[in-house]
């Protein structure tokens, strides 16, 4: 057996691996199955690619028909970040899943309930707080020795009345 037939065989039990492992339910077993099959388009890619030969570097004296093709070996290192992209994004699938299956019945909607009641004690101590503001800034008016301006209250008064009539 050459290295190329050797080569041959194997993507043919990768490819064939992989596609009956895909074909289970479980996500971890997806997801070897497509990790082989990822292997196998890689070796594929590196058959088809012909025999080596120089490196694609033109230069003086050089024959163009004894360059290898640098095509195939871009097209497999395009095929490794495709599949570390992949099994990325299936193992965060893989782990959503699992999450989701320990919570059972109640989802996302764990931490919800303790959310929505945090939230209500905070607005109501903000409502507490302004009333508080609004009470201790009358007592100081209240308490304040000056005698109000008339001129300004005049202007005051005159702008109320303006923003009443000006409503519908």
């Amino acid at each position: 057996m050459t290295a190329s037939l050797t080569l041959v065989v194997l993507m043919a039990v990768l490819f064939g691996a992989g596609v009956s492992i895909m074909l289970e339910r479980s996500l971890t077993r997806v997801l070897i199955g497509f990790l082989l099959v990822g292997n196998a388009v890689n070796i594929l890619i590196y058959l088809m690619s012909g025999a080596p030969g120089l490196a694609p570097i033109l230069g003086e004296g050089v024959d163009h028909d004894a360059i290898s093709d640098p095509l195939p070996q871009a097209f497999v290192l395009t095929a490794i970040v495709i599949n570390l992209g992949i099994t990325a994004f299936m193992l965060a699938l893989i782990y959503r899943s699992w999450w989701l299956a320990q919570l059972g019945a109640k989802g996302d909607l764990v931490d919800d309930e303790a959310d929505i009641a945090e939230d209500a004690e905070e607005a109501a101590d903000l409502i507490r707080s302004s009333a508080a503001d609004d009470q201790a800034i009358q007592d100081l008016i209240d308490a304040s020795d000056e005698e109000p301006d008339e001129d300004l209250e005049l202007e005051a008064s005159a702008r109320d009345r303006d923003e009443e009539e000006a409503k519908p």
